[in-house]
């Protein structure tokens, strides 16, 4: 009995912990949204061949951010279905326990690398907005 109650805790704390990251991830969606738009206002602006190049490749990684965002919110979201399918039927086996966590800890190494990547990047293009001007 202890372990059905420690059990569906952890499943519990792995449903706040991934709907915190759907906000996250949304909330990294916008930036990027942000990012991107101010680059358009930039480009606009300019007709430095060298700047539009590094521009494009902004663009890109942009780009590949957002698909990355996009794939990383379906795992999750596909996370927080099984657990909640888990609940509902009271299925407190440690095999699903496992598989929870194993799914969590690289759901959680994933949301790791975004945000100290996209951080990476979005300073590396705010550095380079200032050295423009």
């Amino acid at each position: 009995m202890l372990t059905q109650k420690k059990t569906s805790e952890k499943l519990d704390q792995y449903q706040h912990e991934n709907n915190m990251w759907i906000r996250l991830l949304e909330f990294h969606k916008q930036e990027n949204n942000y990012l991107k738009n101010r680059l358009t206002e930039v480009v606009d602006k300019t007709f430095d061949k060298p700047f539009l190049a590094l521009a494009e490749h902004f663009q890109n990684q942009f780009i590949i951010k957002d698909e990355f965002m996009d794939e990383l919110k379906h795992e999750v979201n596909v996370q927080l279905r099984n657990i909640k399918d888990c609940q509902e039927r009271d299925s407190e086996s440690n095999i699903y326990s496992k598989n929870f966590t194993e799914v969590q800890t690289n759901l959680r190494d994933q949301i790791k690398y975004l945000e100290k990547d996209f951080s990476n990047l979005r300073n590396e293009f705010h550095e380079y907005l200032t050295k423009q001007t």
